[in-house]
């Protein structure tokens, strides 16, 4: 495989010109929009707009004069679009935290005879935790049942509520089967909870085709909203009116400017919006969101994967000598969009590689993760980053003490 090559196939990558769309530093292969997606070009003009002209010369006319007070259902419909939701079934609100905490709570109501919450060891620990902060709330014998990921179908038995499951595994790549899992928990009387923090904007994803029921996801990944933005969630219009939320704010009410004593739900998808929305970091987000309005996800998905490949050959090739060890060894339709590889230095290795211009990022106790982001990534940045990988492992570059000293972030 030689540069001739890798140049053919960027010339013949139908989404290369979106690349022009971001802001890249120059110098520097960024493979981790699986963890921070790259700033768009058109949103510092859009924050400048919103600060300078809608908030510094309108003032508060600005929530009617320029519908700021739509804007959840507005970005909501944007990634509803990309996600394959119903019209008016996602809006944008809170975090992915937060939004879990109210669907979960919400969903074991509807079924307060079962005390089971269903997860896999491979989700998010940051959804366990939520899960688990719950059951203490709840009391009344409620449990968190984990099991393998691989588990997780023959484990949806009667005694479960809800089930919690992170699509995409965030260390290996492993993608679960939605259709598959959420027909299987149907069959049982289970609600499920999809995250889709490593899915939205990776890859073509049809929550109604699925016959999905609940969502959570956020938007800095791979939806590139910038750090701390917004996250969604979606609820199937069936179930809609069901959900009675758990945190019943104002801009969930039928009539938040009715100023009622008492809380009534409004109907459908916006009874689950709580406090005010950022303005700020929604219209950031709204703003990148535009980014995709021309471009097809099944092509983001196949140019994905032939950068999957290429990755994978590429480490393959330099042979074992490297100690990388594949963690992403799934069948392509069984996978994210992300390599995984391990090494007993992975994160001294990491650090090395950042230093180098090659950013990744580093998940205990020794992966080394690299995000596969179509809009903004050419196979000649996979072909470079395969090369100095090469060069750092081979000659122990990665061994001193700089690269060995861990950071609050990993």
């Amino acid at each position: 495989m030689n540069k001739t090559y890798i140049s053919t196939l960027d010339q013949n990558d139908p989404l290369k010109t979106h690349r022009e769309k971001f802001e890249l530093p120059k110098g520097v292969i960024y493979l981790d929009g699986n963890s921070l997606g790259p700033l768009p070009k058109s949103v510092p003009g859009r924050i400048t707009e919103v600060v300078n002209e809608q908030w510094g010369q309108s003032l508060i006319s600005s929530w009617n004069d320029h519908d700021w007070i739509t804007l959840p259902a507005r970005v909501g419909s944007k990634i509803g679009r990309m996600i394959g939701a119903e019209e008016n079934s996602v809006v944008c609100a809170d975090s992915t935290s937060v939004n879990l905490y109210k669907l979960l709570s919400a969903s074991v109501r509807l079924i307060p005879e079962r005390k089971v919450i269903l997860s896999d060891t491979g989700n998010f620990p940051n959804d366990l935790y939520v899960i688990q902060g719950l059951i203490q709330q709840l009391g009344d014998g409620y449990e968190l049942r984990l099991v393998k990921p691989e588990e997780i179908s023959e484990a949806l038995t009667e005694d479960i509520a809800v089930a919690v499951i992170t699509e995409v595994d965030y260390r290996t790549g492993r993608r679960h089967d939605m259709t598959d899992i959420t027909a299987k928990a149907k069959e049982h009387g289970i609600k499920v909870i999809w995250d889709l923090c490593h899915s939205a904007g990776a890859f073509p994803v049809d929550l109604s085709g699925s016959g999905a029921e609940l969502a959570v996801g956020c938007s800095y990944k791979y939806l590139n909203g910038g750090p701390g933005a917004p996250a969604f969630l979606y609820v199937t219009p069936e179930l809609q009116n069901d959900i009675q939320p758990p945190l019943s704010g104002w801009m969930g009410h039928t009539a938040p400017f009715d100023f009622d004593l008492d809380y009534r739900p409004a109907e459908g998808i916006s009874r689950n919006l709580c406090g005010t929305p950022g303005v700020i970091a929604m219209s950031a987000l709204d703003t990148a969101l535009d980014v995709w309005q021309d471009v097809d996800l099944h092509q983001v998905r196949q140019k994905s994967q032939k950068l999957f490949n290429l990755f994978a050959e590429l480490i393959e090739n330099l042979g074992p000598e490297t100690d990388l060890t594949l963690q992403t060894t799934f069948p392509e339709e069984q996978r994210g969009s992300q390599i995984s590889f391990a090494h007993p230095q992975g994160y001294a290795i990491m650090q090395a590689l950042i230093d180098r211009g090659v950013v990744g990022d580093f998940r205990a106790p020794d992966i080394l993760r690299f995000g596969l982001t179509p809009l903004y990534l050419s196979y000649a940045d996979i072909y470079r980053a395969v090369e100095i990988i090469a060069d750092i492992i081979q000659t122990k570059s990665w061994d001193q003490l700089k690269y060995h000293e861990r950071g609050l972030v990993t």
